[in-house]
């Protein structure tokens, strides 16, 4: 099958050094680009973000700061992209909610005028949550092949999540999962830690996901412009930081995890 374009249509990734839309900077983007014939073209470059990069990010994407100490940064290549990019419009994967919003920031801190108003954007993810819905009603017909009666009252959604949880155990029960480092395993077995560690993605400290353990099991900041440090090296370089956030607009429970965190460490 060929895609049915009038014009071309460029998808493209991002390595970053993080997750923050509005400080982190690209290290890595890859565009190819289809024309309305079919034909591909294809530009690859890493990018010198200026900014240490986190090793936590290092861990995923698998780029340290010495594999970019010597690579333009993104102000010295930004009008070849753009200029590569020309008027397709865009495609990616999750690329609505950060690749876009992140190069868009690159392009007006390179100012450079990269117009996205008047271009289509293709969001695959997008496609994959809509037509394979992650809803209790979708898991429960896909899992057990019935029809929730009564759907949303308490007792119909709760006993339908115990019967989808016994299908998935006899489903995957010799299902092999890779995580991103490559390890294999068979995570979904009738065992509760092992169902808890699988599940538990995110690996918050707080139940919000404010504060989330890393790589080495460090709690770490995981939103604004402390993401990705120790919770203990800002309390101790910022101190007004636990002021600002006790007082500010964060979940009791957060509040209450990141006092606990500011004892343990006094008391070392």
């Amino acid at each position: 099958m060929q895609l049915k374009l009038t014009k071309p249509l460029a998808f493209f990734d991002l390595e970053t050094t993080g997750v923050n839309v509005a400080s982190d900077r690209i290290i890595e983007i890859c565009i190819i680009k289809v024309m309305p014939d079919g034909t591909k073209e294809k530009l690859e470059q890493r990018v010198n973000p200026e900014i240490p990069i986190p090793a936590a990010s290092s861990m995923v994407h698998g780029i340290y700061d010495h594999d970019v100490a010597n690579m333009p940064t993104f102000k010295k290549i930004g009008k070849t992209i753009a200029n590569f990019i020309g008027n397709s419009d865009l495609a990616g994967y999750n690329s609505n909610k950060f690749d876009i919003p992140i190069l868009v920031e690159e392009f007006l801190r390179a100012e450079i005028d990269f117009d996205i108003e008047n271009r289509k954007t293709i969001d695959v993810q997008n496609i994959f949550h809509l037509m394979e819905q992650r809803t209790l009603k979708a898991a429960y017909k896909f899992y057990c092949n019935k029809e929730i009666i009564n759907a949303h009252s308490a007792e119909a959604d709760v006993s339908a999540t115990y019967e989808v949880l016994m299908a998935q155990l006899e489903k995957y029960k010799d299902a092999e999962f890779e995580d991103k480092n490559g390890v294999k395993s068979k995570p979904v077995q009738n065992d509760v830690k092992m169902l808890h560690d699988f599940t538990n993605i995110n690996r918050n400290v707080d139940l919000a996901g404010r504060i989330i353990y890393n790589d080495k099991g460090i709690e770490v900041f995981n939103f604004g412009k402390h993401a990705g440090k120790a919770v203990s090296e800002v309390l101790k370089n910022e101190p007004s930081y636990y002021a600002w956030m006790i007082n500010g607009d964060f979940p009791l429970y957060t509040k209450k995890v990141l006092t606990a965190l500011k004892l343990r460490d006094f008391n070392k």
